[in-house]
């Protein structure tokens, strides 16, 4: 997800050096209340969870509390949100959303790095608060890639632009027929440049990692199954 995606203020709190998760959590609470906006919503990877300013946050009138299961960004529509420890998976499912305020409580660096560079948020620290960059941080230089390879992916891209939920079964039979009855074209390419690419074209966080993913598969060798109507497909 990029920064022009949100219309709401964004952060992050991140854990510091001497530092405590549960101080980590108040550092989100505080930041959230004093955004402008709807309810307050609470998003946790079960109901039970540790941390003492969660559960009193929670405890408020008026607030809700949500779990993974079952999450849609529908329920997040016009409210302040308080994601607590995000997968990547979860963080990429937040393309979209219209909430009023976002403040995501960061897990690991691994699960976020990513979401961190696109989304730009504010990074909330032990004792200081980081602005955001006014500039996205520089992507990895995609300019090597061959001139077909470019082409496919902004043809991706553009497909996956004309739908709500991203890249359709379809499309994605299509670029991996390509990458299999292709192969020599692909061999060049590097997982990485393909995710620097998707990212340039602004496509949806899943939609990068569906399109990566395949290549990294044919680099370790694997086939997929596609189905018969596009198992000879190949783009001109």
């Amino acid at each position: 997800m990029f920064a022009d995606e949100y219309a709401f203020p964004v952060a992050v709190s991140q854990v510091g050096a001497s530092d405590s998760r549960d101080a980590q959590s108040a550092r989100a609470i505080r930041w959230l209340l004093e955004q402008p906006g709807g309810p307050v919503v609470v998003v946790t990877p079960q109901r039970q969870f540790d941390g003492d300013s969660l559960r009193r946050v929670v405890a408020l009138p008026g607030t809700r509390h949500l779990t993974w299961k079952g999450l849609s960004v529908g329920s997040l529509v016009g409210r302040r949100v308080i994601h607590a420890w995000p997968s990547r998976k979860h963080l990429n499912e937040m393309w979209g959303v219209q909430a009023d305020a976002l403040v995501v409580i960061e897990w690991g660096v691994e699960e976020s790095a990513e979401w961190v560079e696109d989304a730009r948020p504010v990074r909330l620290l032990p004792g200081q608060i980081i602005a955001p960059a006014t500039a996205p941080v520089e992507a990895a230089r995609v300019d090597s890639l061959p001139a077909d390879v470019e082409q496919i992916l902004e043809s991706i891209a553009r497909w996956a632009a004309g739908y709500d939920s991203g890249l359709k079964w379809n499309e994605e039979d299509k670029l991996k027929a390509d990458m299999m009855n292709c192969a020599e074209r692909w061999v060049p390419v590097t997982v990485e440049q393909v995710r620097a690419k998707c990212r340039e074209l602004k496509m949806r966080p899943d939609d990068v990692d569906t399109v990566a993913g395949f290549l990294e598969r044919r680099k370790q060798g694997r086939r997929f199954n596609v189905r018969g109507s596009y198992r000879d497909f190949r783009f001109s």
